[in-house]
């Protein structure tokens, strides 16, 4: 081979845009493993970096807290998530000025799961926001927030159909969302032909694809029986027989994640959203393998 052969694959860094989820942690050695992996993805320079919130704001104050300490101790530009579940409009408007006071110019707003869990009936608060579309309204309302919303290539599991949860898409970009995220997918066609649609309906703005490296495949797959999203044959035969070999199945799931992140570069895709479970481990090396790079290390996200 000679000396002078790039695979074809080979992205340059500064045409890669990335972002990472993180959930807050709720025991002292979840909150080690959360910080450790700051730290090591935080010098990819990724353009955000998302931390959840819980259904009915259960994690509100961790989120809150979480979001802070992003703010004080690292570079990073967080967007906390939002979701309208079990709580007034002043409830969730107040949370919305916290978040503008701590330094937070970006939100991830969601409806969030029915109280009941998935699967139940969803129904909007009395006094409380309806869904996602009136929430974003009333958040631009408040601040001058970026805005990121929710997308499903293989539908939302409420919806009647793919065209209906497009018109909610659209109804959540004219209430003023500036990007979507999509939930998880293994078929990259599947988001392809979404991407088509969605564009066919008008919808301009960014639907970056969330990618999730897989830690455990039992646990992948029954989340994804939850949300509607499909799981592919060839992706279970890829993790068979690995129940009890967990060295050899984070090999395979960075390998499987990479494949599916480089398929989607050779595309055109060039921004990627990685679900990472807060552990770093995967998605570093899924960026490695995309041509990113640390510039310089990150100021210490573990110090309080």
């Amino acid at each position: 081979m000679s000396s002078a052969y790039k695979p074809s694959r080979y992205v340059s860094r500064s045409r890669l845009k990335v972002s990472f989820e993180f959930f807050p942690p709720k025991t002292e050695e979840m909150e080690t493993t959360l910080w450790e992996s700051v730290e090591r993805l935080a010098p990819l320079e990724p353009s955000f970096v998302s931390v959840t919130y819980g259904a009915g704001g259960s994690t509100r104050e961790r989120t809150h807290a979480t979001v802070s300490r992003i703010i004080k101790n690292t570079s990073l530009s967080p967007a906390a998530h939002l979701t309208c579940v079990a709580a007034t409009k002043p409830e969730v408007d107040e949370v919305i000025r916290d978040y503008w006071s701590a330094g937070v110019r970006h939100i991830v707003a969601l409806r969030g799961d029915p109280v009941g869990g998935v699967g139940t009936k969803y129904e909007s608060h009395p006094g409380g926001y309806e869904g996602s579309p009136e929430l974003v309204a009333g958040i631009k309302a408040i601040g001058d927030f970026e805005v990121s919303v929710s997308a499903y290539p293989e539908r939302h599991p409420e919806s009647p159909s793919l065209d209906t949860d497009i018109e909610m898409l659209k109804r959540k970009v004219d209430a003023g969302a500036t990007r979507a995220i999509t939930q998880f997918f293994f078929d990259n066609d599947v988001y392809l032909r979404y991407l088509d649609r969605v564009r066919a309906a008008g919808i301009t703005i960014p639907i970056v694809p969330g990618i999730v490296p897989v830690q455990n495949f039992k646990q992948t797959a029954g989340f994804a029986a939850r949300t509607g999203a499909s799981v592919p044959d060839w992706l279970a035969r890829r993790f068979d027989g690995l129940e009890n070999d967990p060295a050899t199945r984070k090999l395979i799931a960075a390998a499987v994640a990479a494949e599916q992140a480089l398929d989607l570069v050779d595309r055109g895709v060039t921004e990627f959203h990685f679900y990472t479970m807060n552990r770093a481990d995967l998605v570093y090396a899924v960026c490695h393998l995309l041509g990113m790079r640390p510039k310089e290390a990150a100021p210490s996200a573990v110090a309080a």
